[in-house]
C-alpha cells in the first residue's frame, strides 16, 4: 500500500524469556494508514501462534486508540511477554503521535 506508514515499537522481556535469549529485544512493526488504521503488524516472537495472535489483537484497530488496544491485550493475552507487548505497542505510539 503506497499510503501508509511504518512504524516500529521495542522492548525489553524477562532474561529467561525465549525472545531475549534469540533477539535480546522484543520488536514490534506497524502497517498503518495515515489516519492510525493498523493494516498489518509483526513481532519477533519466537512462536507463529504467538506472532498470530498478537496480530489478531492489533490489526483493524486505530493506533491511537490505546486503551481499548492495552485493555484487549491484558484480557486475552496471557503469557510472559504481556507487559512487553504493551511497552513496545506504546513505543511505536508515540512514534505515530510525533508524525502527527
Amino acid at each position: 500500500m503506497k499510503n501508509t506508514l511504518y512504524l516500529t515499537g521495542e522492548a525489553r522481556t524477562n532474561l529467561d524469556n525465549a525472545i531475549t535469549k534469540i533477539y535480546g529485544t522484543f520488536y514490534m512493526a506497524f502497517e498503518i494508514e495515515k489516519n492510525g488504521v493498523i493494516v498489518n503488524m509483526d513481532s519477533n516472537a519466537t512462536l507463529r501462534l504467538t506472532r498470530d495472535f498478537i496480530r489478531g489483537i492489533f490489526i483493524g484497530k486505530n493506533i491511537a486508540d490505546e486503551d481499548l488496544i492495552t485493555d484487549e491485550i491484558l484480557k486475552r493475552y496471557n503469557a510472559s511477554s504481556t507487559k512487553a507487548i504493551i511497552t513496545a505497542y506504546k513505543d511505536a505510539l508515540q512514534r505515530y503521535k510525533k508524525l502527527k
